[in-house]
């Protein structure tokens, strides 16, 4: 599953790439490495680049990649990056520019064709997983929509550990605990199946492992694991979609700036324990309570107090802060506007119905 820079180049070698068209990050392109597989690329293929500058996937610079990739017709488009990239990247090789575009977004309703060529992603972070997902994700006046869609998912990607090293230390531990977070959600969505369960059991048990190891002291073989782990928590949630803590976590980062792992971070044991505390309100085709016993023996815990307990030990190793005050967060001041902003189809996957009157508790009374 892992992969060197060498089967990348072996792949991009083949002569019926002619055109390649490149979308990484401003920043990532240089110090990821991207720039030096790009400029080795170049030299016998026809290439063109666009350098994202939105930290989050916004719809401006959606429409721009999308007539970038429809003017230069490339033969294969190689997206380089975190999460927003490779959305940005899986929407462009299937979206055309319209004039409702944007009211298609909206309502959910783009009606999905064809790629438009062959898309390979090679992920700067282990979080998402969204190099094995059928869905990705775009901000329109800072609220978040999803595409959704078979043709969305990557035709390959690479997994070359060398590329996680140079992240920033609070986009790695962002970024892995987004992955914890999305195996942990996909055993209690409503859309969990037998699949989904032994992709996120799998992927919990190898980043429960690496995950401070990377963060402490980054190397091949730990950067190699969360690389894994990140997969199979985005096939784990390809399959059974997030939950509440997922959907309420887009606001804090459109509104407020903190990335996306960290915002969903913030509430995640309240939204957890909120979960566990309405079993009885379950409406699941599986037994909740026996998932939640599934999640406590794979983080080796008794009770929810002690699984939620672990949860805030790993936020607070990994420097995740949660403190609202010092984050600049006034959720109460800010409540219609978060609300607003919360993912409604992502909201409706929690295993318990989850009201306003719920959300204000969770978020804003301590």
């Amino acid at each position: 599953m892992i992969n060197s820079i060498k089967d990348l180049k072996n792949f991009v070698n083949d002569k019926n790439f002619k055109k390649v068209f490149f979308l990484c990050g401003e920043k990532s392109f240089t110090i990821s490495g991207a720039k030096k597989i790009f400029e080795q690329i170049k030299k016998n293929k026809e290439v063109s680049i666009f350098l994202k500058k939105s930290h989050i996937p916004i719809y401006d610079e959606l429409i721009e990649i999308i007539h970038f990739v429809q003017k230069f017709k490339p033969d294969l488009i190689i997206a380089i990056g975190g999460g927003a990239i490779i959305d940005y990247a899986k929407i462009a090789n299937v979206v055309e520019y319209r004039q409702d575009l944007k009211n298609l977004i909206i309502n959910y309703s783009y009606p999905f064709e064809k790629k438009f060529t062959k898309l390979i992603v090679i992920p700067t972070t282990a979080g998402s997983g969204a190099e094995v997902t059928s869905n990705a994700v775009i901000y329109i006046n800072k609220i978040k929509y999803s595409f959704e869609s078979e043709l969305l998912v990557p035709d390959n990607y690479f997994l070359i550990p060398e590329f996680l090293l140079s992240a920033p230390d609070n986009i790695k531990a962002s970024a892995g605990f987004d992955a914890i977070a999305q195996a942990l959600e996909s055993l209690v969505s409503k859309k969990s199946n037998d699949k989904s369960l032994e992709f996120a059991i799998r992927s919990l048990n190898i980043s429960l492992e690496n995950y401070l190891k990377f963060l402490d002291t980054p190397n091949f073989k730990n950067a190699s694991e969360m690389s894994i782990a990140a997969n199979l928590a985005g096939k784990a949630i390809s399959i059974s979609k997030t939950t509440a803590p997922h959907a309420t976590s887009y606001p804090f980062t459109s509104l407020f700036n903190i990335n996306h792992g960290h915002a969903v971070s913030l509430f995640f044991e309240k939204f957890f324990r909120f979960n566990f505390e309405n079993l009885s309100k379950s409406e699941t085709n599986f037994d909740l309570s026996e998932r939640f016993n599934l999640i406590f023996k794979v983080f080796k815990v008794r009770n929810i107090n002690e699984f939620n307990l672990k949860i805030s030990e790993l936020k607070l190793k990994s420097n995740l802060d949660c403190d609202l005050v010092k984050l600049n967060v006034d959720t109460k001041k800010n409540f219609k506007k978060i609300l607003d902003g919360i993912n409604l189809l992502r909201l409706g996957n929690n295993p318990v119905k989850i009201k306003e009157q719920d959300i204000y508790k969770i978020i804003v009374k301590e």
